[in-house]
């Protein structure tokens, strides 16, 4: 087992890494699809440190198709256990204890080193590639935005996607699925667990911010939700993850060649340029694509199923707190 794993190459693995809300889900069932792909999926969880055997068993062992329903978040997105999902975030979590306190910088560059992670890391995507049969491993996760630089060091031919969105539609929805979790969390105690077990703290009661580097700003969001400033804190946070992203790119040569930055409009409104450029900045075969982008191409479109209700005061907070860095990713 070992010579087969250490036959394995991991080529410029691919990370989907934005707040969440912006498109980071459709973009992760999108670029799964492409045949040299893979990520983890829902049913990788909880055995998330048996990527091999329970992925080798689960193939010997499998039923009929997977039963497709609407995941928790209510927004039409359907899936399977076997739909690609955001779990590595437990092995993070195993050997940095910090990155999600609130009161502490979750920033990780190149400076960063983990040695016992970074062995297990590496090992852990090859096993996946290995028992899949695929030549790229791709990952979803919000909280790898605070993560570039190093993820960088470990992979220096990584890609990164980083979906951007509209504000007050982003902070919308944002609103929208707080409140949601929040009503979930009401009416069964163990979901703000089960969240957190599996590296989720996005929403709802349990929620707790992105901290990307500035003590003030991060305790500014924290005051803003336990207050019920909801749309300040909101605001304040879709800033906070934007202007991190800005100023490392702005800033280091690396992280700028690695990123791309795609508009959540552009991929709903331009869906096949969109996903060319996606694909031509991942090194991904578009001919072996060509089905999947006409798919996509046919049904992808912006939510309709809300609108934002922002009162004036809600919408002159938004104004105010994003409007520089929503100037920079070209929102108006």
């Amino acid at each position: 087992m070992r010579d087969e794993i250490d036959g394995v190459t991991i080529d410029k693995p691919i990370y989907v890494a934005s707040v969440a809300r912006s498109g980071t889900t459709i973009l992760t069932e999108v670029l799964t699809r492409h045949p040299d792909v893979t990520s983890h999926r829902y049913s990788d969880f909880p055995n998330v440190y048996t990527p091999y055997w329970r992925n080798w068993l689960a193939q010997r062992i499998q039923g009929g198709p997977a039963r497709s329903v609407e995941r928790a978040h209510k927004d039409r997105l359907m899936v399977t256990s076997e739909s690609p999902e955001a779990v590595e975030e437990v092995l993070w979590m195993r050997f940095f204890d910090h990155l999600h306190d609130p009161a502490r910088s979750h920033v990780l560059d190149s400076s960063t080193s983990n040695p016992a992670f970074e062995a297990l890391y590496r090992d852990h995507v090859r096993k996946l590639l290995l028992v899949r049969g695929r030549s790229r491993y791709l990952a979803k996760g919000n909280y790898n935005t605070t993560r570039l630089g190093y993820l960088l060091k470990l992979f220096p031919d990584a890609r990164f996607i980083v979906p951007v969105r509209n504000p007050v539609n982003h902070i919308a929805s944002l609103v929208k699925q707080d409140r949601l979790f929040e009503r979930l969390a009401g009416e069964d105690p163990r979901v703000p667990a089960h969240l957190h077990r599996s590296g989720h703290f996005e929403f709802g009661p349990g929620k707790r911010c992105i901290h990307a580097g500035d003590d003030r700003r991060a305790l500014a969001i924290q005051q803003a939700w336990h207050t019920g400033r909801r749309v300040r804190g909101w605001a304040l946070y879709w800033d906070c993850v934007y202007a991190h992203l800005k100023q490392i790119h702005e800033r280091d040569r690396e992280v700028r060649d690695a990123v791309l930055f795609v508009r959540y409009e552009d991929l709903c409104r331009d869906t096949e340029s969109t996903l060319d450029a996606i694909l031509a900045h991942c090194a991904l075969d578009p001919q072996a694509f060509e089905p999947v982008r006409a798919e996509y191409a046919d049904k992808l479109n912006e939510p309709d199923y809300y609108a934002p209700d922002f009162s004036p005061e809600a919408l002159e907070i938004i104004r105010e707190v994003t409007g520089d860095t929503a100037q920079w990713y070209g929102y108006g």
